[in-house]
């Protein structure tokens, strides 16, 4: 048989295998060793699902044996899903959302469709149900969707196309979702499993990162090492409440990160996800000098408002961590209060969705919709284009700003242009939980390293509030904002809570599951910027612990059907959340410089 008619029939035998030979016949040692360890563990998984399903088919609720049977079945079922999370959630991302998808609608805007949840996720809380039999019937559609998906997984090999390069960024997203997800419980609140998958997903790692840590160096061998400590800490305590995530960081996790980067020769060797450029955002960010001069410069100008008495600062003044610390600021009227609490900008460039109800989906949206909504600003832009176009100031701040400038050189989009570029200089992540994890282990007292300890684990924070900016921009990609309904009450009075009227997202998208729906907010400066909610209503953070220590809305009795917070209480002590609380102050910024 001539040479290339068996280059023929070998390059079409292993794509019906599922490889793609790429150009000059050649598939690295990397590539192939991952897609034999896929296969294998594909086919675990799937065994595992089949297994889920069978133990679900037995469960009894007079036999408590039986149910704990089933959720036995399930944790080696999400373990042998963390084994092949990391390819999955990469190159397969439409399939994984059947396994491990949060059981809450997801709604895709603006078309307002939405996925019925399904998956590992879902089935956890089925299972953690009082009257686990009656909802039998749904944990075997579920058993039966996974299994049969998973079984069909070799398939999806069929034509894919992978990279070396693709395999190292699938393992980095995968250690930025450990070092935020995993470790909190986002994935498996009720299992309490997070340490123990954590170790399944390290050692995934580690199995495909054998082809690429031979003979590599130094990067190699920091790689290794690094893996080898996160692992061991991992096996040496296992408990989802007592595990220290502050030293798994700190010492395996963040170091990983970064030797990781090296090995793949990234540009950006050095960061690790509490490194803001790690969130892939603000990279074709226009922040030039000359353009936050002018920004910062108009965040002051009271002639932004219809009666040349209101600025941005009015609200948003630097000295207050750019809050007001009013429960609800006065309306331009002046006797009148506006709709909602005054949210800190520290961060706020990094977020996908602004307003407490998420409706403005760019900093430049938000900015005009300020300036234009008759009980903020209430601007008319012609008479305020021409204030500004005849001042010497401005003109002379427009011409460095928009340099390039053809047309009418003050703009309303210009306006909210320049403003959003001194927004996105608001992240200065000095607070002393950053010197910590810098290095400097005396900027945190042993109490704030317990509350972290205590807020990534036992009370589920970081399962809403996501590192590194404690806000709901969601880990790895961080390309959305999430929103949640916790069923705030109208006041922090507990005994006798009342609903709150305020409908959140609702307003915008009349749809049930936004019914109460508010951005998660960032909790850095939290300490320094009360009240709190998007009403204003609690004074104190002992408060809104106490709201949420008790399951929120849906704990305290309210009915809230669309809740996305656990309704079980935590069981948080007062010793635990004070240090909780002293943990957030770790997270106060050094304030801001005005001149």
């Amino acid at each position: 048989m001539k040479q290339g008619m068996v280059i023929v029939i070998l390059t079409a035998w292993i794509a019906l295998m599922g490889v793609v030979v790429p150009p000059g016949g050649q598939q690295s040692a990397g590539v192939a060793h991952t897609l034999t360890y896929f296969r294998d563990q594909a086919g675990r998984f799937a065994e595992s699902a089949v297994q889920l399903h069978h133990r679900i088919e037995m469960v009894e609720n007079s036999d408590p044996a039986t149910i704990q049977a089933a959720k036995e079945a399930l944790k080696t079922c999400r373990a042998q899903y963390k084994s092949i999370a990391f390819f999955l959630e990469y190159f397969l991302t439409s399939t994984s959302v059947v396994y491990n998808a949060p059981p809450v609608h997801e709604v895709e805007e603006p078309f307002m469709e939405y996925r019925e949840p399904t998956g590992l996720q879902v089935i956890e809380a089925l299972l953690f149900e009082d009257d686990v039999a009656a909802h039998q019937r749904e944990l075997l559609q579920q058993t039966t969707l996974v299994s049969s998906s998973a079984a069909d997984l070799p398939a999806l090999l069929y034509g894919l196309e992978i990279t070396d390069t693709q395999i190292l960024e699938s393992i980095r997203l995968e250690l930025i979702r450990v070092s935020t997800l995993g470790i909190a419980g986002y994935d498996a609140p009720e299992l309490q499993t997070g340490i123990t998958e954590a170790g399944h997903s390290l050692m995934a790692v580690k199995t495909v990162l054998q082809p690429y840590l031979e003979g590599q160096g130094e990067a190699a061998a920091a790689t290794a090492r690094y893996l080898d400590l996160a692992l061991s800490q991992v096996r040496e305590d296992s408990n989802f409440v007592s595990f220290n995530r502050l030293r798994f960081l700190t010492t395996a996790m963040l170091p990983l990160q970064r030797s990781v980067n090296r090995l793949a020769g990234s540009k950006d060797a050095e960061l690790d996800v509490f490194n803001l450029r790690a969130m892939n955002m603000g990279r074709d960010w226009d922040t030039s000098a000359p353009l936050v001069e002018l920004g910062k410069t108009l965040f002051f100008e009271k002639q932004l408002s219809q009666n040349n008495v209101r600025s941005c600062g009015s609200c948003h003044q630097p000295d207050k961590y750019f809050t007001d610390q009013l429960p609800k600021n006065l309306a331009l009227d002046g006797h009148s209060r506006l709709q909602r609490n005054t949210p800190t900008l520290f961060y706020a460039a990094y977020q996908h969705a602004q307003f407490w109800d998420g409706r403005a989906k760019t900093l430049e949206e938000q900015v005009l919709a300020v300036l234009h909504n008759p009980r903020e600003m209430n601007v008319a832009d012609g008479m305020v284009l021409s204030q500004l176009g005849k001042a010497k100031k401005y003109r002379e701040l427009f011409s460095a700003a928009f340099p390039q400038a053809e047309d009418s050189l003050v703009t309303m989009r210009r306006i909210a242009r320049a403003i959003t570029a001194y927004l996105q200089t608001l992240a200065p992540m000095n607070a002393p939980f950053d010197r910590y994890l810098r290095g400097d282990k005396k900027a945190m007292t042993a109490a704030q390293e317990n509350g972290f300890n205590l807020f990534m684990g036992k009370a589920r924070c970081g399962t809403c509030h996501f590192v590194p900016l404690f806000n709901g921009v969601l880990p790895p990609l961080f390309d959305r904002t999430e929103l949640e309904v916790i069923g705030t009450t109208a006041g922090a009075d507990l005994r006798y809570p009342r609903p709150d009227a305020d409908s959140g997202r609702f307003t915008t998208y009349p749809i049930s599951f936004y019914k109460g729906a508010f951005k998660t907010p960032s909790l850095r400066n939290i300490t320094v910027t009360a009240p709190y909610m998007h009403h204003g209503a609690f004074a104190t953070l002992e408060e809104v612990m106490e709201f949420y220590n008790r399951g929120g809305g849906g704990g305290l009795g309210l009915p809230v059907p669309t809740q996305t917070l656990s309704t079980k209480p935590l069981g948080l002590n007062e010793s635990e959340i004070k240090d909780i609380i002293l943990f957030l102050g770790a997270l106060t910024d050094s304030p801001a410089k005005t001149n």
